[in-house]
């Protein structure tokens, strides 16, 4: 499709906010791929484009954190190979999914992911114990490659997912989980980017316009420090999905 002035509009300030978000309290994807869904791309464009934009500011955030040593290195090269094994899985899967079974699973998850992404308020686990070595990085592993294929086929909340599994299943130290879990994220996106790519399905001028504001809103929302971010969240993702849902049902009526 050929965007036009009032698609760029809708998107790019769309992509800005869910980076800026994504970076204080995760789940920008919430925001950023209904947006392209409510500017009229079908899809399977929509999902492709929007993988484009967001690995853009993900790998923004993820040299940042690894520069500043938040990840443990040890577990970062199994856990990214199976992020994209996974996630090149979960894209394929899409990909030989009808726009009309795609239309029923947003209905389905989104609802559910925003519900589970915006109540759960701490990511950091109660160290009560630790794990042996072997098993952290097993479940870490496992994690990578069960979500990695969840990023290729569908996307938001990913990020917050890894972070759970990181510290809740793995008992990860929030500190490393952080730098971990975007090496992956990271990982998963491009897997699901170069599938997309390979499909055609990319909106180039859109994503590339739209990857500078996703730059954009993950520099300031890198370096903002809010105390209550989720006051700011919670209602702009509330709207998001509501003008989704009667976008998608006016498209069966």
């Amino acid at each position: 499709m050929e965007p036009t002035i009032a698609t760029f509009l809708i998107v790019c300030p769309a992509v800005f906010l869910a980076s800026f978000i994504d970076a204080i309290a995760g789940g920008g994807g919430l925001i950023s791929l209904p947006a392209y869904l409510i500017a009229g791309l079908p899809i399977h464009s929509a999902i492709a484009t929007n993988k484009l934009s967001s690995a853009t500011g993900t790998a923004f955030s993820t040299a940042r954190l690894v520069r500043n040593k938040y990840a443990d290195m040890k577990i970062a090269l199994p856990s990214i190979s199976a992020a994209l094994i996974g996630s090149a899985i979960g894209a394929n899967a899409a990909l030989h999914t009808s726009e009309r079974v795609l239309q029923i699973v947003l209905i389905i998850l989104l609802p559910l992911i925003a519900f589970y992404v915006l109540t759960k308020k701490n990511l950091e686990p109660e160290k009560a114990f630790s794990l042996k070595k072997s098993v952290e990085y097993t479940i870490i592993v496992i994690a990578s490659l069960v979500i990695g294929a969840y990023d290729g086929f569908y996307g938001p909340g990913t990020g917050t997912f890894l972070l759970l599994a990181f510290t809740g299943l793995a008992r990860m130290d929030l500190r490393t989980a952080s730098g971990n879990m975007k090496m992956v994220n990271l990982a998963s996106n491009i897997a699901a980017l170069c599938t997309f790519i390979l499909a055609g399905k990319i909106v180039w001028v859109l994503g590339l316009a739209a990857c500078v504001f996703s730059i954009a809103g993950h520099y300031i929302g890198a370096g903002f420090v809010m105390k209550d971010g989720t006051k700011i969240v919670r209602p702009v993702i509330i709207v998001v999905l509501v003008l989704l849902f009667a976008k998608i049902v006016s498209g069966w009526i």
